[in-house]
């Protein structure tokens, strides 16, 4: 038999939210490219069941919002009903605002973290029984924070604040889960060239949109945004065999 190549996801299963667009839809192709199973969770139903599609037998939709903690079970519920069991949950669902604390206003401070904070808090509070109560027992969390929760950055107010707690939220989960084959770990991306950069762009800067990319591109180091492909890569890596010493990680990928 061939040795098993590295980074590979065979007979892997993932809920993937927000996994219809973005980071979430690169890291679904990904997982299915690197062997594994995915359940495409997003609030756009429709999106997800044409990507889906797109990737095959391997791949199935659900509806889900994140905000509802029925929807959230009920996610996990048809994961592991239609492939099994459940390895690997990759929270990507995530909402941003642009503004000072004293441009936020509370409707928006609290929208944010009932998509960013609750919302990742609820999958990973369905998933984790799933995962502990299969055999083998185990899994791998994969939350998407932002360089935003590790540093401030201007304007950003209320989105610093959510993914600060994802990266706390994280470590939490990560140390009290340590010895039971439960590992999660964070991401923290730069600036992703991604749907929902372009969206956060339509909404802040109709009038600037063109400058404001070039702007993007440019605050980071080696030049250019990233893309969501590139977070998918480390996202594969995360969920596989040869990250199980890694749980309490936050691991950037931000371009320097």
């Amino acid at each position: 038999m061939p040795e098993r190549g590295r980074f590979r996801l065979d007979g892997k299963v993932a809920l993937i939210t927000g996994g219809a667009s973005g980071i979430g839809a690169a890291t679904a192709r990904a997982f299915v490219e690197q062997g594994g199973s995915v359940a495409i969770g997003d609030l756009n139903a429709d999106a997800a069941a044409g990507l889906a599609a797109e990737l095959g037998e391997r791949a199935a939709a659900v509806a889900l919002d994140v905000t509802d903690a029925a929807s959230a079970g009920a996610a996990v519920a048809f994961a592991t009903g239609r492939f099994g069991r459940l390895d690997t949950l990759v929270n990507c669902a995530g909402i941003g605002f642009v503004g000072t604390i004293e441009e936020t206003p509370a409707a928006e401070w609290a929208k944010l973290f009932a998509v960013n904070v609750t919302g990742t808090y609820l999958c990973c509070a369905a998933a984790i029984p799933a995962m502990l109560g299969q055999d083998p027992a185990g899994g791998s969390i994969v939350n998407i924070g932002s360089v935003a929760g590790l540093v401030a950055v201007a304007r950003r107010f209320a989105y610093c604040a959510t993914k600060g707690a994802v990266v706390a939220l994280t470590r939490s989960i990560a140390l009290d889960y340590a010895r039971t084959g439960l590992r999660c770990n964070v991401i923290c991306p730069g600036t992703i060239y991604s749907p929902f950069v372009e969206g956060y762009l339509d909404r802040f800067h109709k009038d600037n949109k063109e400058e404001t990319i070039a702007g993007l591109h440019a605050r980071q180091p080696v030049g250019r945004m990233g893309t969501p492909e590139e977070v998918a890569g480390l996202a594969v890596y995360l969920a596989s065999d040869d990250a199980v010493f890694m749980t309490g990680s936050v691991v950037t990928i931000d371009g320097g």
